[in-house]
């Protein structure tokens, strides 16, 4: 008799003990996912040669995905003709062997201020609109072990609200990255 209640408590008592054991190996797990995330300064190197600056952050989120935001301001004074500013969050998947790195798509908004007009001679007279775009972008990053990183990219987004008074209804997002991972 006692070899049977022994036996039904063990079989009632097994699961909880099993599903236990499961929860503390998912949350050690969720913790060590949380350490590994990685946070990322950039400057676009490319555009540098063209008279902007663009700035970036990047924060990952897991092995296969980051958040980030991007800043630019034109400094060059033909650049400054069409382009004042822009501020873009983005969201990349990766697709690559190493943590966040590899090739990666993205989806962006776009917050820019440009030239109201496409023109062959630009005067005192230009006027800029303030527009929000929403786009897509894909390229490919590449981390050394000391945390060097290096990326190019490409995308394409179009305004939303101001096509009608503008000239530029897409805007481009592009260039090649030297960052440091942290």
């Amino acid at each position: 008799m006692k070899k049977i209640l022994f036996l039904i408590g063990v079989i009632i008592l097994s699961p909880t003990i099993l599903i236990s054991q499961e929860q503390d190996h998912n949350n050690l797990t969720n913790t060590v996912s949380l350490s590994k995330n990685f946070n990322e300064f950039k400057i676009n190197g490319l555009l540098m040669l063209y008279g902007a600056f663009e700035g970036t952050y990047e924060r990952t989120i897991n092995e296969e995905s980051a958040f980030g935001i991007s800043g630019l301001i034109a400094f060059d004074s033909e650049l400054k003709d069409d382009v004042k500013y822009y501020i873009s969050p983005f969201y990349r998947f990766y697709f690559g062997k190493k943590y966040a790195a590899g090739f990666f798509i993205e989806g962006f908004g776009m917050l820019n201020s440009l030239d109201r007009s496409i023109a062959l001679v630009s005067g005192p007279g230009d006027d800029f609109v303030t527009d929000f775009a929403l786009g897509f972008a894909f390229g490919g990053k590449w981390i050394t072990k000391g945390g060097f990183s290096v990326e190019w990219f490409n995308g394409l987004g179009r305004n939303l609200f101001n096509n009608g008074n503008t000239d530029y209804s897409l805007v481009l997002k592009g260039g090649i990255n030297l960052g440091y991972r942290l």
